[in-house]
């Protein structure tokens, strides 16, 4: 069982089949994994982006900074309605933004965030890196490194990592464990560069498996062979 991990969880993920919206269904899912982890020991921390709502890439017409930013707003909605949920449960949550939104989340404070750790509590991280022109998967990464995480654990709509899309070819290959480098040369969709090389330099692990399969989250954190491992 791995000590401290950082889950990232995609907006869509949290909207279920649509992926739009919050689906309640598949929260309540995330969730109850998330709290038999906290029971634990595991100490946890979310990444979450918003794509189920707004991503910076939409706002195709309008200034890329104002869209990123939209963005990371996005972000803040998923991360107060995972605190609302993982309460609910008896577990004790904090959200720490990279903007300021005082009046709803607290600053990311490293050090705030390590004590939260210690106190039992999952820390539920908003707004990516807080700059534009940066992912989720780069703010995941960072605060990955931040933390001093064991572990990466991506949370995929797929449950692995394969050569090309699964979805769209049957012949598609799904490899169980790859090097960093082999994602840099073989240019595989798992996490944009800037994220593989920061987990690379920091010797961050990173395991991407299916969110959707029984107990996934719980498998991946505990040491289950599960997904693709990158390393």
């Amino acid at each position: 069982m791995y000590k401290r991990v950082l889950l990232k969880l995609s907006g869509e993920a949290l909207g279920g089949k649509t992926g739009t919206g919050i689906d309640p269904e598949t929260v309540d899912g995330v969730v109850t994994q998330l709290v038999e982890l906290a029971h634990k020991g595991v100490e946890i921390a979310i990444v979450v982006g918003g794509g189920n709502f707004w991503r910076g890439r939409q706002g195709v017409a309008m200034n890329r900074v104002t869209a990123d930013h939209m963005g990371m707003l996005a972000t803040v909605m998923n991360a107060l309605a995972l605190q609302d949920a993982i309460e609910d449960k008896g577990v004790s949550t904090r959200v720490q933004t990279a903007l300021s939104i005082n009046s709803v989340a607290e600053p990311f404070i490293l050090r705030k965030a390590i004590h939260h750790f210690e106190e039992g509590r999952i820390v539920i991280l908003a707004c990516g890196t807080g700059n534009p022109y940066f992912t989720t998967d780069s703010g995941a990464a960072l605060r990955a490194a931040e933390i001093k995480a064991d572990v990466l654990l991506m949370a995929k709509n797929v449950d692995g990592v394969y050569d090309c899309d699964p979805k769209t070819n049957k012949n598609a290959k799904k490899y169980s464990e790859l090097t960093y480098m082999d994602v840099i040369n073989k240019n595989i969709a798992v996490m944009d560069f800037t994220s593989i090389t920061m987990c690379m330099e920091n010797k961050i692990p990173i395991i991407a498996f299916g969110l959707a399969e029984k107990d996934s989250i719980i498998r991946a954190a505990t040491g289950e062979k599960i997904g693709t491992i990158i390393h």
